[in-house]
């Protein structure tokens, strides 16, 4: 009999949403059975058919049926609830960033190392469609040897209040987006050794709504002669503009995300629930057709599954979630100093990401 793997969701809003659609369109041999938030858990389950709504995570983790734990919440609560989920025994997989400080990341890796259950950093990136044959690619030897790997991930501004607040994000689009961009190329890239980074930011559009970064650009350095050119911005209008472009010394791909598979839509009054909704779908914007699988959440959660059932190994974990977060260091630290950061890199100990590029 096939097993099927329990998965209780903690977080009700923009991804909490994202990862119960793929789970129930997509994703084979789990189901989610659970729900908790302190906030509007009961009319959430209600909606969607999830058995169990509960207002307390604690006592969702008390269940012995589930066996993973689906975290989609702010980021100034990841570390709590995820060590809380390790010393309940489940396996967890957490949405970007990892955590807001490279302590907590420490903690969350050794709580689930001590309590034997998997950690995966959830970078839906690696499995989008589109960006998966990037990697097919190089791995086929069409572009040779890759020595440069660019991506950017542009929109008007953050899916959800909460991202406003530094400290509660810890920082601004670096912390929100910059982190897609720095886990893919480092995937790309092979994940080598990372030895400098640079970077420049600015709140150039929204310095009425936060104190964070609404526009930043990074260049990684790597060993091995291979480098990574990153932007991410909450400055630009019309819907989400998310594409890649690789060079190798026998060739180079490029991929749009979005455009290609999608809609060019004008709509006056803004349209409904869609991934690319970011502050308002009003004016023009690139509408998607099946957009989560497009975006790679079910494959992302699907491997997963297998991880939990033994068919495969994690391609994403906390250590690599804890990397891209110190790279993040790296990063507000050279636009608050205006230098290059070399590595080996011993980060400053900080509340949050930001203080390195601005006190907040």
């Amino acid at each position: 009999m096939t097993k099927t793997v329990k998965v209780g969701l903690v977080g009700t809003g923009f991804v909490g949403d994202i990862h119960y659609a793929a789970f129930k369109g997509w994703v084979h041999e789990a189901e989610v059975v659970a729900v908790a938030s302190p906030h509007n858990a009961p009319p959430f389950a209600s909606e969607r058919g999830i058995p169990t709504a509960y207002s307390d995570y604690h006592l969702m983790f008390q269940d012995k049926d589930i066996n993973v734990i689906d975290i989609c919440i702010p980021n100034d609560l990841h570390c709590q609830v995820v060590v809380d989920a390790a010393k309940a025994g489940k396996h967890v997989i957490i949405e970007k960033p990892l955590c807001v400080t490279l302590e907590q990341a420490d903690e969350m890796i050794e709580a689930c190392q001590q309590a034997g259950v998997l950690l995966m950093y959830a970078e839906e990136l690696l499995f989008a469609p589109k960006y998966v044959r990037v990697k097919t690619l190089i791995e086929e030897g069409a572009i040779g040897e890759p020595f440069l790997a660019k991506q950017s991930e542009e929109h008007p501004g953050p899916h959800m209040p909460w991202f406003w607040d530094v400290n509660r994000s810890g920082g601004g689009v670096l912390l929100d987006m910059g982190c897609h961009s720095i886990e893919y190329t480092r995937w790309i890239l092979g994940k080598p050794k990372v030895k400098s980074v640079t970077a420049f930011m600015g709140t150039y559009v929204h310095q009425g709504r936060t104190q964070g970064e609404d526009h930043s650009y990074a260049i990684v350095e790597y060993e091995g002669n291979k480098l990574a050119m990153l932007e991410n911005s909450w400055a630009k209008g019309g819907g989400v503009d998310d594409r890649c472009e690789v060079y190798g010394n026998k060739g180079h791909t490029r991929a749009d995300l979005l455009r290609g598979s999608s809609l060019l839509t004008y709509s006056e009054e803004g349209y409904g629930y869609a991934v690319e909704k970011a502050g308002t779908t009003r004016g023009y914007t690139f509408t998607m057709f099946e957009e989560i699988w497009n975006y790679g959440f079910p494959q992302e959660l699907q491997h997963f599954v297998n991880c939990v059932l033994g068919k495969e190994t994690c391609i994403e974990t906390g250590e690599d979630g804890r990397e891209v977060l110190k790279i993040m260091y790296a990063a507000y630290q050279s636009a608050g100093e205006g230098r290059k950061i070399e590595f080996p890199y011993t980060p400053p100990r900080v509340k949050k990401p930001i203080d390195l590029w601005k006190k907040v």
